[in-house]
Order: C-alpha cells, then sequence, then structure tokens
C-alpha cells in the first residue's frame, strides 16, 4: 500500500468533525500529534495494511458559505481544543484543502439545514441532476489527484426521518425513484448511489438515511464496492452498549432509563428542529430493548446550549430492581468535545474500509458495528461483542 494514494471526501466538509479531522490529519503527517483516540493504532492492529497518513487527499462537498481556516479557528476559541502549535502549522494545508471543496446539495435535507446556506444556493436540482452533479465533483477529484480509491464519510448534519415504507427495496426500485420529482430520498442517499456507482467505499457517521435500504445495498454489491453506517457511536450512546449487557448478564431489571444530552455545535442547533431531532433520538434510543431483551420505560431529550460551543454533557438516571424487588439506581455524567471525540474515528473507518477492500470485501462491513449506534446488517449492539467481531475480522490469517 506504500506507493499509493487515497482520497477521504467529506459530506460536510466545514463541519465541526470534518474540520476536526482534517487539523488532526494534518497534526499526525507533520508528527506534532500522537494517536491516541485512534482504535486503528491499537497494538491488535499493527499487522494490518493500514494507510500512512501522509497518503491520503481530502476534498468534499459544503453547503455553508465559510472556509475551514475559519472553522478552525472557531473550534480553538470558542471550544478551546487544538493548541497553539497545531494551529499555527496546520493553516496552508487547511487553505489547499479549501480548493478540494465543492458546493453541496439540498434535496429533502429540511428546511433547517437548507437555512444553514446562502440563499441563492441552487436547490432546484432533481435527484438526477444532484447525483450527475455530486458525481462529477468525485470523478474529477479522482483524476486530478491519480487516487487509487476514495472513501466518502457523510459528517453533514443529521437529515429528517425518512419513512422506512417508501425506502427502495431493489436497485431497479431505486433508480425508478430518481426520475420522480416527489423521490423520497434524502441527500445523503444521494450521495451515497454517487460514490458507490463509482465504485468508491461510502460510510454514514450521521443518523441520516444513507445507504441504509435495500436497494443501495444492492447497488453497492452489484459495483464490487462497499458500505458502513450508521450514526457514530462516541459518548452517552457508547456508554449505554457497555452498560446495558451487564445490567442484562447479572439479571438486574432496567425498569427505566433516562438520559439528558446538551451541547452548543452547529449539530445541536439543527437537532433544535423537531423533525431532524427524530432521526437522533430514534437512533440513540433503540439499542436497550435490543440488548436487554424486553422495552424498559425510555426517554432521550437532546437540547441546544448555545454557550457549550463544540462539548457535549449527557446525564443518565438508571433506575433498576434488584433481589427481593429491591429498587436501585446508577447515574453518570459523561462530558466531552463532540468533533474531537468523532474525529479519529472518522479516520480509522477510513482505513479499515481501505483494508477490506484491498479483502475484496462488499456490501455492508458488518465489522464496524463497534463504531456506530445503528449498525447495518450487525448481531448485537453490545459494544464488548462489536469489538471481538473487529478483533476477529483484524485477525492474522494462517
Amino acid at each position: 500500500m506504500s506507493a499509493l494514494r487515497f482520497g477521504i471526501w467529506f459530506i460536510g466538509a466545514r463541519g465541526g468533525v470534518a474540520t476536526s479531522t482534517i487539523v488532526g490529519l494534518s497534526a499526525l503527517r507533520q508528527q506534532i500529534a500522537d494517536e491516541t483516540g485512534l482504535v486503528s493504532a491499537l497494538s491488535c492492529f499493527s499487522h494490518l495494511p493500514l494507510a500512512r497518513w501522509d497518503q491520503f487527499v481530502v476534498g468534499g462537498h459544503e453547503i455553508r458559505d465559510t472556509t475551514l481556516r475559519v472553522e478552525a479557528e472557531r473550534l480553538y476559541r470558542e471550544s478551546r481544543v487544538f493548541d497553539a502549535e497545531i494551529m499555527a502549522s496546520c493553516g496552508e494545508e487547511l487553505d489547499q484543502i479549501d480548493s478540494n471543496i465543492r458546493p453541496g446539495i439540498l434535496w429533502n435535507v429540511g428546511q433547517t439545514i437548507r437555512n444553514l446556506a446562502p440563499e441563492d444556493a441552487d436547490d432546484q436540482l432533481s435527484p438526477r441532476e444532484g447525483i450527475a452533479r455530486i458525481t462529477a465533483d468525485l470523478e474529477a477529484f479522482r483524476k486530478q489527484y491519480e487516487l487509487d480509491h476514495v472513501v466518502v464519510i457523510n459528517l453533514a448534519s443529521t437529515e429528517p426521518p425518512v419513512d422506512a415504507s417508501t425506502w427502495p427495496t431493489s436497485w431497479a426500485e431505486t433508480e425508478q425513484l430518481l426520475d420522480q420529482r416527489e423521490c423520497p430520498l434524502p441527500a445523503s442517499s444521494l450521495y451515497a448511489i454517487s460514490a458507490l456507482e463509482l465504485g468508491m467505499t461510502y460510510i454514514n457517521f450521521t443518523p441520516s438515511l444513507g445507504a441504509t435500504p435495500a436497494g443501495i445495498d444492492e447497488l453497492a454489491r452489484l459495483r464490487g464496492t462497499r458500505h458502513a453506517g450508521k450514526d457514530a457511536k462516541t459518548g452517552e450512546t457508547l456508554m449505554k452498549s457497555v452498560l446495558a449487557p451487564m445490567f442484562a448478564s447479572r439479571n438486574l431489571e432496567v425498569m427505566s432509563w433516562v438520559g439528558h444530552n446538551i451541547f452548543g455545535n452547529l449539530d445541536g442547533k439543527v437537532l433544535d428542529d423537531p423533525s431532524n431531532k427524530a432521526s437522533k433520538v430514534k437512533s440513540k434510543d433503540h439499542l436497550l430493548e435490543e440488548m436487554l431483551g424486553y422495552a424498559p420505560q425510555t426517554l432521550v431529550s437532546i437540547e441546544h446550549i448555545h454557550s457549550l460551543a463544540d462539548w457535549k454533557t449527557a446525564w443518565d438516571h438508571i433506575h433498576f430492581r434488584g433481589f427481593l424487588n429491591t429498587p436501585m439506581m446508577l447515574q453518570f455524567t459523561w462530558q466531552g468535545c463532540d468533533s474531537l471525540l468523532a474525529a479519529p474515528l472518522v479516520l480509522d473507518l477510513a482505513r479499515f474500509a481501505l483494508v477490506a477492500r484491498e479483502r475484496g470485501e462488499t456490501g455492508a462491513l458488518t465489522f464496524l458495528g463497534s463504531f456506530f449506534k445503528s449498525p447495518i446488517g450487525a448481531d448485537s449492539q453490545a459494544f464488548a461483542d462489536q469489538t471481538r467481531l473487529l478483533e476477529a475480522w483484524a485477525a492474522p490469517t494462517e
């Protein structure tokens, strides 16, 4: 792999997660940051042919009128992330990557996300026209940098949910939908279709629909490529996937589980819209029943608190029943920087997906389930089970 060049194409390329990932990639390239937080840097994966940091070229789509330098400086100023040395060293690379970022599309993203784009943004494209524009941008990026493969990663704001009864169950049905002005598929799915049609890898880091429908998964298999998702597991839900199996294994009955989340970044602002919030709440709330085998009373709240900037706090209250019907409680508080929890996972997913490509794996990459709240094709939501699956996938073969 040493002579190869790989592209990472971000959807939402100037958002907090993408900006933090790009700054981190630059710092890793310059060896002014270590690999803390990177799963792929663990010793159990050291034998894999993982891409080096200097093999990646970055581009993307963005709907907002801003720059990477502006967004990085905002994170540095408002959220107290990065340090002075890293900020000073990455500016030139941020400017260079900005030249690779193209205007995104706005099909079925919801009014709250549409309001983030300039008033003169072109939002009249049909699904076919949107796909054609995305495809042209991806092909130009691959050709310009003579890339061996491109991993397209969706980091954009959460779209409103799509009625599951409208999801296409075959690629033929998907193609028919694309010719309809009432096509229910959102922008995240159009990006997925464009990437997969070109044989690129698509990863959905968000709760948006993306490549979830069976009809889009079929496209991946027809084109001999792969996808993974959805909704990265970085904080409160990560804790749920660790703690819920503990209650199940000890035969302690969880009667109720309440989670309250507050954060102040752009994603939090978008999630203030109830239609966008519905996708996120569903993704955060469905795990418990699957891991416990029954459905306790649950409540998940997500609130935007502007002053917190990119920092988030999750407070969970777990009411459970023990021996002789004794009620007990567990509470925890998770506080972390949203983008800095996510950024290393983005790089991990790109590296692991490239190994999967080298192995000839197609369709949904189920071994990446530990990274997601709603992993496509997963058999278990328990973090320990998912981690063992990743390690088994990576284990050396005799």
